[in-house]
């Protein structure tokens, strides 16, 4: 599905997957629930979309589509930070038997580009710039 931001067509889509500290089991299912719906929330106002969002006890994975003049790393830190925020404020309890200090997510992540085309086919297409057909 293409989109429009300004004057560019798109189709920008990415795989987020945001890992707790110490890679603790510290998710139960309505924790999971809430981070989608803060997740949610907060891609609509940068202006995207999340598309997919599933986790379990240690990790997150988000299929989120964005907009070409976005930043990713602002909008991940942005993300991590709210979210964790408003997770160990709503289920502090749950939480502070694991962390000490206010945190939720470890500082790395993973992101990669998806859907369109495999990369062979794009590399193909590329080479083939320029060159006539017989």
């Amino acid at each position: 599905m293409k989109r429009a931001h300004y004057h560019a067509q798109y189709n920008l889509k990415y795989h987020l997957v945001l890992v707790t500290k110490y890679r603790h089991k510290v998710f139960t299912q309505p924790m999971l629930e809430r981070l989608k719906e803060l997740s949610s929330e907060l891609l609509e106002k940068w202006d995207c979309e999340c598309l997919e969002f599933g986790g379990e006890s240690d990790h997150i994975h988000l299929l989120i589509c964005t907009h070409p003049s976005l930043e990713l790393s602002k909008l991940i830190n942005n993300l991590k930070t709210v979210t964790s925020r408003a997770i160990r404020k709503e289920f502090e309890a749950q939480l502070k038997s694991f962390y000490l200090k206010p945190v939720l997510w470890t500082r790395a992540y993973y992101i990669a580009s998806s859907d369109g085309a495999p990369l062979d086919t794009i590399k193909q297409y590329i080479e083939n710039q320029g060159k006539e057909k017989r």
